[in-house]
């Protein structure tokens, strides 16, 4: 039997042997006689080659806030660029896009040298569109460390796409009026100018604005004016920047001002000034840099801090340096129509516009695959701005439910990213706009204990996220203080390297700790692999039935701890929603957590009791724990007033609501919630004073609107009467609306839901009328809380407002593919509007919303039909 297996096996060796060689062969002479792989041309690559760095910009625009003979708003302009050869090179590629450019001699531009040395001559100039350069072909080559200056004369188009140098228009006493202003992030300032738009290419920008009489100009310095039939603005050089944070605005605004160290000016539609809508907005800036510059301990870096509130605008708002722009409903605040949510929203979203004053615009991030060194940390430090700011409102206490509760509902899908991509991954314009989403803005929670070494070290300059490793652990070799089991690279590669996050498992019966990527769809495929196997390095912050425990740290996949219970003791892991996971508990556990919840909830921190039923709805939708007892986490909200509590329970609530709304189980859900809420609706009776006064604490305010929100719509007879008296007393007298600003949101929808075509008239109406934009938003929302879907086919708003519209839609209710589909082409067929993204949708408050698409898609196959017999019979037994 050996030798047969012998000979067989030689020959079957020998015979691959042959094959093998034939195939070598063949493949060495395929090698040999194919043609050599052509060389991609550098202007068909979309990043800058390495051999020019520019060093200052003398840029003059000429916008026309009128339109020409034929009907088009133009601007026109000359940009002179000075720029550094740092390898000898024939070739210039600067980016241009939809600019016309004025040829001279020939050629699109013209090159001089600032040395005594005869500069090359140009051989022919043409654009490359698809990666958007204008490409200057030499014929000999430019000398490595000499400067240059390359002039170009321009005109483009001032249209109303929100991009570049864009037109907005708004109508005041009845006249159309019309301002120029810019958004040149992410890669926008090619479309004012040839540049070199990219965020490593800092330089120093010289601007220049003409612009008509009885106008203003604004850009990121102070100004010089020049009076004459054209007025010509020319403002000091800008500090060495980043092309993406120019901003360029000509208007008849007026604006408020306070002069302390640095000049600050809120500017605005005169209307708003008069009214007093930009005060607020005043009264934070200036608190608010000197947070940041004890914070930083690096001084301010500019002359003067201007804010401008625009009628258009794709994004919330943009940190362009010294002069940052904004919605106007993210910028006004009116204690008389706004709420105590747009308070919040226009201190939160101040605080992060001017962090990005030092981490984002002083030390910029190197390429576009590391945004988080920019949106992360700002998104973090501008609670800590807002509640320096306004120190009553325990903001820091929301970072869990509006950050991490948030992104933990997208970088749960096997089609999230990492913090940080490879650059080769995102190279073009639309690749770059989609890498600000949720994870970028709010997974980094790290607090930036640096001092001031890394802003100082890296100031004008651009990093990667290794240097602010390596900065972190200096700073913690120097103090000794904190202990850590690795160094912070090799901690933080394991968070900013892969997706995802994990939930980490204990058994309290043997104390073995467990981690395991975390995945809210269990059929999903993470086909892309991971460095670290999906494996985190997890500080674990814990209780036992009460008292805070010694830390401890997750290194592997499992481990055995000393966290065994014995009798009635309980494990709380996570300790105030400070780590980065999700936890699961032995089922022993999460009954005694049950337990102390239902008996006395107090005993448990309050971010904690949000934490346990954020974390225990997302298992059940991951199938790692049942529904019921997802379920049973909301039981103890019979005695909870908090508002955080409240807030996570119902966010997670919204998805039931979108899976079960058409079928039986809704009713039963509906008792359920109404059993739960009402003693939250009287609390809020008693206190309030019968709802004659409003409640005095920041949360407080949040969580009436919660009981009367949730109350109304399950049907508590005593808060329908309530607010559909307020609103009838409102129609009847439309000059005088009662309603406090913080509950008309809900009074609103709840009206407009239950009523017809005359309540919907009545908001379209007092939308037409409404003079601050926080007020417009409330009543949109309102109008799509209707479920006549042919009302909605009046909804015609600017482009600006089509992410809000769409979001607002889904979050109401109306969440057919079908109607939306058939409503956003009857109306925004003729419109030109930048591809929808994360950040276009951040500041907006129904933002989560866009996430329930995929939401829904997600329960429905996740929890399917089966599981409404057990949410069913959850809720019966409930009531």
């Amino acid at each position: 039997m050996g030798k047969c297996h012998f000979s067989v096996m030689c020959i079957v060796c020998t015979v691959v042997s042959v094959v093998s060689v034939a195939i070598l062969v063949g493949i060495w002479t395929f090698q040999f006689l194919k043609p050599a792989k052509t060389p991609v041309a550098l202007w068909d690559r979309y990043r800058l080659p390495d051999t020019l760095l520019p060093e200052a910009y003398y840029i003059t625009l000429w916008p026309r806030l009128k339109p020409d003979h034929r009907g088009i708003y133009i601007f026109t302009g000359n940009s002179s660029v000075v720029f550094k050869c740092v390898k000898d090179i024939d070739l210039i590629l600067i980016h241009s896009n939809k600019l016309n450019l004025t040829s001279a001699g020939g050629h699109m531009a013209r090159l001089t040298t600032l040395n005594n040395i005869p500069e090359p001559a140009i051989k022919s100039t043409w654009f490359k569109v698809p990666t958007q350069y204008l490409v200057i072909e030499l014929q000999s080559k430019l000398k490595a460390g000499e400067s240059y200056r390359l002039n170009t004369e321009f005109v483009g188009e001032l249209a109303d796409d929100l991009a570049g140098f864009y037109r907005s228009e708004y109508i005041q006493d009845g006249v159309n009026k019309v301002v120029a202003t810019s958004q040149m992030h992410p890669t926008h300032a090619r479309k004012t100018f040839p540049c070199f738009d990219e965020p490593a290419m800092k330089a120093v920008f010289h601007i220049t604005v003409l612009h008509e009489r009885g106008t203003v100009a604004l850009s990121n310095g102070n100004t010089t004016v020049n009076g004459s039939a054209v007025t010509i603005t020319k403002f000091e050089p800008t500090q060495r920047m980043s092309s993406y944070l120019l901003a360029v605005v000509v208007s008849d605004f007026s604006y408020v001002h306070s002069e302390e160290s640095t000049l600050i000016r809120i500017w605005a539609r005169r209307k708003a000034v008069s009214e007093g809508h930009c005060a607020y907005a005043l009264n934070l800036t200036g608190p608010i840099l000197n947070f940041f510059e004890n914070y930083y301990n690096v001084p301010y870096p500019l002359s003067k801090s201007d804010q401008i509130g625009l009628p258009d605008f794709y994004f919330g708002a943009m940190e362009n340096w010294g002069l940052v722009t904004y919605r106007e409903a993210n910028l006004f605040y009116d204690p008389a129509i706004s709420s105590n949510g747009n308070k919040e929203q226009t201190a939160t979203i101040i605080a992060h516009e001017l962090a990005h004053m030092w981490f984002g615009n002083l030390v910029t991030l190197k390429w576009w695959n590391e945004v988080w060194l920019n949106e992360g940390f700002a998104t973090y430090v501008s609670y800590l701005g807002a509640d320096y700011a306004e120190p009553t409102w325990n903001l820091k206490d929301l970072i869990g439910l509006r950050n991490i509760h948030r992104v933990f509902a997208i970088d749960a899908l096997a089609s999230s990213h990492p913090l940080s991509s490879k650059e080769e991954d995102i190279m073009k314009p639309e690749q770059i706009s989609e890498v600000f989403d949720a994870i970028s803005y709010s997974k980094v929670g790290v607090s930036i204990s640096t001092e001031n070494t890394y802003l100082n070290t890296f100031a004008y300059e651009n990093t990667v996220g290794s240097d602010l490793w390596h900065h972190l652990q200096a700073v913690m070799d120097k103090s000794g203080v904190v202990l850590l089991p690795m160094s912070v690279d090799k901690i933080m590669d394991h968070w900013v390297l892969q997706m995802g996050f994990p939930v980490v498992s204990i058994n309290t019966f043997t104390g073995e700790l467990s981690q395991k990527h975390f995945l809210l769809d269990p059929e999903s495929v993470v086909e892309v692999p991971s460095p670290f196997n999906y494996e985190w390095i997890v500080p674990i912050k814990w209780m036992k039935s009460g008292v805070e425990q010694t830390p401890v740290w997750l290194l592997e996949k499992i481990y055995n701890s000393e966290m065994k219970m014995m009798g009635d003791d309980w494990v709380l892991m996570n300790l105030n929603q400070t780590g980065y996971y999700r936890v699961n508990y032995d089922p022993g556990n999460w009954e005694r957590i049950l337990k102390q919840l239902n008996k006395q909830h107090q005993a448990i921190p309050v971010l904690n009791r949000a934490q346990i039923v954020d974390d225990a709805f997302n298992l059940a939708r991951a199938e790692i724990i049942p529904i019921s007892l997802a379920l049973n986490t909301t039981k103890f909200l019979l005695k909870e007033t908090e508002y955080i509590p409240w807030q996570s329970a119902l966010d997670n609530l919204d998805y039931f609501y979108l899976m079960f709304d058409q079928t039986y189980v809704y009713d039963s859900m509906q008792a359920y919630l109404k059993k739960q809420v009402t003693p939250l609706f009287e609390n809020f009776k008693t206190i309030t004073m019968n709802w004659t006064k409003v409640p005095d604490a920041h949360m407080d305010q949040y969580n009436q609107v919660n009981a009367i929100k949730v109350a109304c719509s399950t049907g508590v007879e005593a808060c329908q009467n309530l607010t559909a008296d307020w609103f009838t007393q409102w129609m009847q007298n439309p000059e005088q609306n009662l309603i406090h600003p913080n509950l008309r949101s809900t009074v609103y929808c709840s009206a407009v839901a239950a009523g017809g075509a005359t309540e919907w008239e009545f908001v379209w109406e007092m939308l037409q009328n409404a003079n601050i934009s926080s007020e417009a938003d409330k009543l949109m929302t309102a109008l799509t809380c209707t479920k006549n879907s042919s009302l909605l086919q009046r909804l015609v708003i600017r482009p600006a407002g089509f992410g809000l519209l769409f979001g607002l839609l889904l979050k109401n209710g109306f969440k057919t593919p079908a109607h939306l589909k058939d409503l956003m082409e009857h109306h925004y067929s003729s419109f030109t509007v930048p591809q929808l993204n994360a950040r276009s949708l951040y500041y907006s408050s129904p933002c989560i919303a866009c996430s329930q698409v995929h939401a829904q898609s997600i329960l429905l196959s996740v929890f399917s039909l089966p599981g409404s017999r057990e949410v069913c019979e959850f809720a019966t037994l409930s009531q």
